[in-house]
């Protein structure tokens, strides 16, 4: 083995040695802004040269500062000038939409409703930050079917809470699209279970759960219970048979289209055309083409990888989720016109969703 060879880190060593997940790293090697030295050819794994480390590092600082891909990428190839154009106009832009929030969360607490209920929580359990939990439901709940589909499938009006190993799932799906969200928790204690909670109560909870620091999820016989302290919420579970979600996401094909863009530029181009019944996304030469009948092309800035895309979805469909994505960046993995297509980002890896194409 040389010297060179020995130098090389793993994608753990690394992500630790330059404060990355390694989610993120994969999802940089997938978009081609930071790739491995070397990868294995028998096992897949990445290593990394200490020459790439302060790429890595403003990487990080650029993606804490929520700059855009695209434009991160100008700072980290293109000239001087550009790369301060884009900080620049970036600054401007946090600043105006961080005084929109702060006013929105100020509306929002001045609101909350100040429920005190107690009681314990036997059966299986797990621990979870109290803001956590309310981030996964308002990600999640969305996909959650009409009322319509309700009517004929009660089970797909509810979220299903999971607690297994060390991980707590909440998914819901609509058959269009399915949201899966992953919380690491302490270890679970009792046996993996699952149970089906009505959406509206999750939402419910979520709000109760927004501003405590830490929550027990508990699973047993008579429901679901959440407790802090010396507060509890206990909800009520439905029967029926929660579509195998594990199945769907063991049986996505490899994608072969990667496309990833600015995420409010994506969602202002679908927002419009939403009275459409399809709209196209295609890719030209590292350009997102959005399109719909009697309406003008929407061209993004993107980034892609793979053979050209051109796929129709329900702009509807399509925009709840990225509403529900988190992040300045949106990616989607595309296999085919008649497969689901995944949409996540690199902020965060635990949240994924399943969008189903649809006939141009």
């Amino acid at each position: 083995m040389d010297d060179e060879t020995e130098a090389r880190l793993s994608i753990g060593p690394f992500a630790r040695r330059v404060g990355l997940a390694p989610s993120a790293l994969r999802f940089y090697d997938d978009c081609g802004v930071l790739r491995p030295a070397h990868v294995d050819d028998l096992t897949g794994y990445r290593y990394y040269e200490p020459g790439q480390e302060a790429r890595a590092r403003l990487v990080r600082r650029l993606r804490e500062a929520e700059l855009p891909l695209v434009d991160a990428l100008v700072v980290l190839d293109g000239g001087q000038e550009a790369a301060r154009s884009v900080l620049a106009g970036h600054a401007r832009r946090s600043r105006d939409t961080a005084a929109a929030v702060q006013a929105a969360i100020e509306d929002i607490l001045r609101d909350l409703p100040g429920a005190a209920e107690t009681g314990a929580a036997p059966g299986t359990r797990a621990r979870i930050g109290g803001a956590e939990l309310a981030s996964a439901v308002r990600q999640v709940a969305p996909a959650v079917a009409g009322a319509g589909v309700r009517e004929e499938f009660p089970e797909l009006g509810c979220v299903l809470v999971e607690l297994d190993g060390q991980e707590v799932r909440f998914v819901a799906t609509d058959r269009f699209r399915m949201a899966v969200r992953v919380l690491r928790a302490d270890p679970v204690v009792g046996e993996p279970r699952q149970a089906l909670v009505d959406a509206s109560e999750m939402r419910d909870l979520a709000s109760w759960a927004l501003c405590l620091p830490e929550v027990t999820v508990a699973i047993d016989g008579q429901g679901v219970r959440v407790h802090s302290g010396d507060r509890t919420r206990t909800l009520p579970v439905h029967d029926g048979t929660f579509p195998d979600y594990r199945m769907v996401l063991d049986g996505l094909p490899r994608p072969r289209h990667r496309i990833i863009t600015a995420r409010g530029d994506l969602r202002e181009a679908l927002a419009d055309r939403c009275g459409s019944p399809a709209v196209v996304l295609s890719t030209e030469e590292q350009r997102l083409v959005v399109s719909a009948p009697d309406t003008a092309r929407a061209t993004l800035r993107a980034l892609s990888s793979g053979a050209p895309a051109n796929i129709a979805f329900d702009p509807g469909v399509l925009l709840s989720a990225l509403d529900a994505a988190v992040g300045p960046d949106v990616l989607l993995e595309m296999s085919s016109p008649t497969q689901p297509v995944v949409v996540r980002s690199a902020d965060q890896g635990s949240f994924t969703t399943l969008v189903m194409p649809v006939a141009a």
